[in-house]
This record gives structure tokens, C-alpha cells and sequence, in this order.
């Protein structure tokens, strides 16, 4: 498809922005891929297309988090590698499962995980004690959101996060180096199906990518800078705006569910 000048480069700097935000507390496709959208892809190319941004911009927080000494491999790495593995099955899978009951739960998650750091006591940037252990995390709850991913997406990062936080008790800024990584992983692995299956809008893609790895390394900086401060308050807000940006859609399920109970 041929796609102006003028649209790329607004893209570009989109992504710029959305990179940034990503990396602090996630969320970024929600400018994404709605510009994506607005820019004139169908939705297949748009999703594709934005998971090539997505992981240009998951891999350069990673960098720069590893390169801070934020992410503890042997407890990172395995959930990565099973996070990744299970988001190409749940890409494998997107036709098989019951998209609606996604579409009515995932704002409900989110609504809760936004209330859950908006009141937490411990939310520092210090590690507390884990609940579980990394080994059980990288086969349970890990692999459990990657595959999410594959299959929808949105909240995936928070997900992770509040996983980090409560399960292995680590702080907050070392838990979104933790998310970054198996964000990255996640993204990757659904960005392979999708290449195969030639979905992606390449120069569209490619553009989005260097604004999104750009804006990553400057969003990595101010999270690892600020801690806790920066984190927690865009922690909620990014969530609050994803279900109601879920919510926006008619065809939701919850909402007409709400529309239908009121009327």
C-alpha cells in the first residue's frame, strides 16, 4: 500500500511518544494503534504492523535497563523464554478462542490491577520477599499473559508488572526492567507469526520502530531515575485509560451488558 510522506512522519512521532510511555509503564499501543488505524491499515496490518513498533521499543527498554544492572537474568530470563514460547501459540490460536469474553474481562482486570497500585502500601523501589519462586513464575504466570498477548494484547505489560510486584516481590523499577524483557519476548514471538503470514506493512513498520526504540531509551532513563514516583501514578492512569479506551468500543460486550442492565 502506498502511504504519504506526511503520515509516516507523523507516525514516527507517535511512536516516539508511545516508546517513551511504554517503557514506563506500558500502554503505548493505545496511540499506536489507533494512529495506525486512522493512517489507513486494515486491522490485521495495523495490529501487525504495531507489534513491529512495539517490540523495536520493548527491546530498547531492555537494553537500557540491563545496561543500569535492573534485570536479574537467571530469575528474567526463564520467564521470558516461556512468555515468548506462549504468545506464538496464543497468536496460533487467536481464532480458536472466545474473543468476547476477552473483550468483556480485560477492563475488569485492569480496573483492578489500577486500584490495586493506586492503594498499595509497599510500593517502593526496593525487593520484598517473593511469594513464589522465578521457576514456578516462568512456567505459570508468565507463559499465562504471553500467550494473552498473542491472542489480544492490550494491558499485557501491566499484567506482568503487577506479577513482578506481588508474586517475586521485586520493586518497582526493577520489575518493569523485568516486564521490558518479557514484553520484548512476548512481542517478538507474535511478530514472527505475523511476518510469516505477511502482514506487516514494512516501511511503516521500520519508521515506527526506530521512534519507538528512540522514545524507549528516553522513557527507561526518567523510570529508572524516578522509581516509584513516576511509575505508580502512570501505573494507573495508563490502566484507567486502556479499559476505557476498551470500553469506547459499542460493540464491547461488558458495555452493551451495562447499557442493557441501566435500560
Amino acid at each position: 500500500m502506498s502511504i504519504a510522506f506526511e503520515t509516516v512522519a507523523g507516525l514516527f512521532g507517535v511512536a516516539v511518544v508511545a516508546g517513551a510511555v511504554d517503557a514506563i509503564a506500558g500502554g503505548g499501543g493505545l496511540m499506536t494503534l489507533p494512529a495506525l488505524l486512522l493512517a489507513g491499515l486494515d486491522p490485521v496490518s495495523a495490529i501487525a504492523t504495531n507489534k513491529l513498533q512495539g517490540s523495536a521499543g520493548s527491546v530498547s527498554a531492555t537494553i537500557a535497563f540491563a545496561r543500569r544492572g535492573l534485570i536479574r537474568w537467571r530469575e528474567a530470563g526463564p520467564a521470558a523464554l516461556g512468555a515468548g514460547l506462549a504468545s506464538v501459540g496464543g497468536a496460533l490460536c487467536v481464532s480458536l478462542l472466545p474473543r468476547p469474553v476477552l473483550d468483556a474481562l480485560v477492563p475488569l482486570m485492569l480496573v483492578g490491577i489500577a486500584l490495586y497500585f493506586a492503594t498499595a502500601r509497599r510500593m517502593s523501589n526496593e525487593d520484598a520477599a517473593a511469594r513464589i519462586t522465578p521457576g514456578l513464575f516462568a512456567v505459570t504466570l508468565a507463559p499465562a499473559v504471553g500467550f494473552y498477548d498473542g491472542v489480544f494484547g492490550p494491558g499485557a505489560g501491566s499484567f506482568y508488572m503487577i506479577g513482578f510486584v506481588t508474586l517475586l516481590g521485586l520493586g518497582v523499577v526493577r520489575a518493569t526492567a523485568h516486564t521490558k524483557l518479557s514484553n520484548a519476548a512476548s512481542n517478538l514471538g507474535s511478530l514472527a507469526l505475523f511476518t510469516l503470514q505477511g502482514a506487516v506493512i514494512w516501511p511503516v513498520g521500520l519508521a515506527m520502530a526506530v521512534g519507538a526504540f528512540l522514545g524507549a531509551q528516553v522513557g527507561s532513563a526518567l523510570a529508572a531515575r524516578l522509581g516509584a514516583r513516576l511509575i505508580r501514578p502512570l501505573l494507573v492512569v495508563i490502566a484507567c485509560a486502556m479499559a476505557l479506551r476498551l470500553l469506547s468500543n459499542p460493540a464491547n460486550p461488558l458495555r452493551q451488558a451495562v447499557a442493557g442492565f441501566f435500560s
